[in-house]
Protein backbone atom coordinates (compact mmCIF):
# COMPACT_ATOMS: atom_id res chain seq x y z
CA UNK A 1 0.00 0.00 0.00
CA UNK A 2 2.76 2.54 0.76
CA UNK A 3 4.41 1.96 -2.32
CA UNK A 4 1.29 2.84 -4.71
CA UNK A 5 1.28 6.07 -2.31
CA UNK A 6 4.69 6.54 -3.38
CA UNK A 7 4.07 6.00 -6.48
CA UNK A 8 1.11 8.42 -6.93
CA UNK A 9 2.98 11.68 -5.10
CA UNK A 10 6.14 10.94 -7.12
CA UNK A 11 3.65 10.90 -10.60
CA UNK A 12 1.91 14.11 -8.87
CA UNK A 13 5.18 15.97 -8.81
CA UNK A 14 6.57 14.79 -12.19
CA UNK A 15 3.21 16.07 -13.58
CA UNK A 16 3.51 19.78 -11.44
CA UNK A 17 7.01 19.80 -12.56
CA UNK A 18 6.16 19.14 -16.23
CA UNK A 19 3.31 21.56 -16.48
CA UNK A 20 5.69 24.24 -14.95
CA UNK A 21 8.44 24.09 -17.47
CA UNK A 22 5.91 23.92 -20.22
CA UNK A 23 4.56 27.53 -19.22
CA UNK A 24 8.03 28.85 -19.29
CA UNK A 25 8.41 28.21 -22.61
CA UNK A 26 7.80 31.30 -25.46
CA UNK A 27 5.29 31.69 -27.41
CA UNK A 28 6.15 32.98 -30.81
CA UNK A 29 6.15 36.82 -30.57
CA UNK A 30 6.80 36.62 -26.93
CA UNK A 31 9.37 38.52 -24.84
CA UNK A 32 10.27 40.09 -28.64
CA UNK A 33 12.04 43.33 -27.25
CA UNK A 34 13.64 40.92 -24.27
CA UNK A 35 15.09 38.45 -27.24
CA UNK A 36 16.44 41.41 -29.61
CA UNK A 37 18.33 43.47 -27.09
CA UNK A 38 20.24 40.35 -25.48
CA UNK A 39 20.62 38.98 -29.31
CA UNK A 40 22.22 42.72 -30.12
CA UNK A 41 24.11 42.99 -26.05
CA UNK A 42 25.31 39.44 -27.03
CA UNK A 43 26.96 40.88 -30.68
CA UNK A 44 28.64 43.17 -28.39
CA UNK A 45 30.51 40.52 -26.30
CA UNK A 46 33.53 38.99 -27.49
CA UNK A 47 35.34 35.84 -26.16
CA UNK A 48 37.42 37.89 -23.56
CA UNK A 49 34.54 39.15 -22.21
CA UNK A 50 32.74 36.23 -21.49
CA UNK A 51 35.34 35.63 -18.82
CA UNK A 52 34.47 38.51 -16.10
CA UNK A 53 30.23 39.00 -15.15
CA UNK A 54 31.87 42.91 -14.44
CA UNK A 55 32.55 42.69 -18.14
CA UNK A 56 29.22 41.73 -19.58
CA UNK A 57 27.30 43.96 -17.07
CA UNK A 58 29.75 47.18 -18.54
CA UNK A 59 28.74 46.05 -21.82
CA UNK A 60 25.12 45.59 -21.06
CA UNK A 61 25.06 49.00 -19.14
CA UNK A 62 27.08 50.73 -22.42
CA UNK A 63 24.19 49.55 -24.43
CA UNK A 64 21.42 50.85 -21.82
CA UNK A 65 23.15 54.51 -21.96
CA UNK A 66 21.87 55.00 -25.67
CA UNK A 67 18.81 52.43 -25.77
CA UNK A 68 15.54 54.01 -26.54
CA UNK A 69 12.17 53.90 -26.05
CA UNK A 70 11.53 49.78 -25.57
CA UNK A 71 14.69 48.95 -25.47
CA UNK A 72 15.39 52.04 -22.56
CA UNK A 73 12.38 50.19 -20.68
CA UNK A 74 13.95 46.88 -20.48
CA UNK A 75 17.22 48.22 -19.95
CA UNK A 76 15.35 49.52 -16.26
CA UNK A 77 13.50 46.46 -15.74
CA UNK A 78 16.59 44.42 -15.74
CA UNK A 79 18.86 46.93 -13.92
CA UNK A 80 20.37 48.51 -16.79
CA UNK A 81 19.94 52.49 -16.36
CA UNK A 82 21.18 54.47 -13.08
CA UNK A 83 17.50 54.75 -11.91
CA UNK A 84 16.86 51.13 -12.23
CA UNK A 85 15.01 49.64 -8.56
CA UNK A 86 15.59 46.06 -9.50
CA UNK A 87 19.02 44.34 -10.26
CA UNK A 88 18.73 41.44 -12.50
CA UNK A 89 21.67 42.47 -14.54
CA UNK A 90 23.48 39.28 -13.31
CA UNK A 91 20.97 36.97 -13.96
CA UNK A 92 21.57 38.39 -17.83
CA UNK A 93 25.31 38.53 -17.50
CA UNK A 94 26.12 34.98 -15.96
CA UNK A 95 23.45 33.08 -19.15
CA UNK A 96 25.42 35.29 -21.22
CA UNK A 97 28.76 34.05 -19.58
CA UNK A 98 27.76 30.37 -20.23
CA UNK A 99 26.45 30.86 -23.88
CA UNK A 100 22.73 30.59 -23.02
CA UNK A 101 20.62 31.51 -26.51
CA UNK A 102 18.58 34.68 -26.11
CA UNK A 103 14.98 33.25 -25.35
CA UNK A 104 16.52 31.20 -22.51
CA UNK A 105 17.65 34.35 -21.16
CA UNK A 106 14.29 35.77 -21.37
CA UNK A 107 12.44 32.89 -19.96
CA UNK A 108 14.20 32.94 -16.78
CA UNK A 109 13.49 36.57 -17.03
CA UNK A 110 10.42 36.09 -17.45
CA UNK A 111 9.70 34.36 -14.41
CA UNK A 112 11.28 36.51 -12.29
CA UNK A 113 9.16 39.66 -13.48
CA UNK A 114 6.50 39.24 -16.04
CA UNK A 115 6.85 42.81 -17.31
CA UNK A 116 9.88 42.14 -19.32
CA UNK A 117 7.86 39.92 -21.78
CA UNK A 118 4.94 41.88 -22.22
CA UNK A 119 7.11 44.46 -23.98
CA UNK A 120 6.53 45.13 -27.18
CA UNK A 121 7.90 47.24 -30.46
CA UNK A 122 5.92 49.91 -31.92
CA UNK A 123 4.59 49.19 -35.57
CA UNK A 124 6.87 50.30 -38.03
CA UNK A 125 4.94 53.51 -40.24
CA UNK A 126 4.36 53.37 -43.59
CA UNK A 127 7.22 56.14 -45.17
CA UNK A 128 5.98 55.77 -48.52
CA UNK A 129 2.68 56.29 -47.74
CA UNK A 130 2.43 58.19 -44.52
CA UNK A 131 0.52 62.18 -44.71
CA UNK A 132 2.37 63.68 -42.09
CA UNK A 133 -0.20 66.95 -42.31
CA UNK A 134 -2.55 64.50 -41.28
CA UNK A 135 -0.90 63.33 -38.06
CA UNK A 136 -1.42 64.54 -34.74
CA UNK A 137 1.63 67.04 -32.69
CA UNK A 138 1.75 64.66 -30.80
CA UNK A 139 2.65 62.19 -33.42
CA UNK A 140 5.10 64.09 -35.13
CA UNK A 141 6.82 64.27 -31.63
CA UNK A 142 6.71 60.49 -31.13
CA UNK A 143 8.71 60.04 -34.44
CA UNK A 144 10.87 62.81 -33.77
CA UNK A 145 11.52 61.24 -29.76
CA UNK A 146 11.59 57.89 -31.35
CA UNK A 147 14.76 58.96 -34.32
CA UNK A 148 16.08 60.51 -31.04
CA UNK A 149 15.92 63.89 -32.30
CA UNK A 150 14.48 67.23 -30.51
CA UNK A 151 13.11 70.02 -32.20
CA UNK A 152 13.59 72.83 -29.90
CA UNK A 153 12.66 75.79 -31.98
CA UNK A 154 9.20 74.44 -33.58
CA UNK A 155 6.27 75.96 -32.60
CA UNK A 156 3.43 75.26 -35.33
CA UNK A 157 2.83 71.90 -36.86
CA UNK A 158 4.83 72.65 -39.82
CA UNK A 159 8.11 73.19 -38.17
CA UNK A 160 7.68 69.67 -36.82
CA UNK A 161 6.66 68.05 -40.24
CA UNK A 162 9.45 70.31 -41.85
CA UNK A 163 11.69 69.19 -39.30
CA UNK A 164 10.91 65.42 -39.67
CA UNK A 165 11.43 65.80 -43.65
CA UNK A 166 14.72 67.38 -42.98
CA UNK A 167 15.96 64.14 -40.86
CA UNK A 168 13.64 61.47 -42.99
CA UNK A 169 16.54 60.64 -45.55
CA UNK A 170 19.08 59.58 -41.95
CA UNK A 171 16.43 57.81 -40.14
CA UNK A 172 14.19 56.14 -42.93
CA UNK A 173 15.01 53.52 -45.69
CA UNK A 174 12.65 53.94 -48.54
Amino acid sequence: MNVWVALCVWIGACIVLLSQTAEAKLKEGECEVCVKVVEKIEKMVDEKDRKSEENIENIIRKFCKKALNKEERFCYYIGGTADAATRTLDQVSKKLMSYYPAEKICENLKKSDSQICELKYDKPLDWKNINLKKMKVKELKKILSDWGETCKACTEKQDFIKRIEDLKHKHVEL
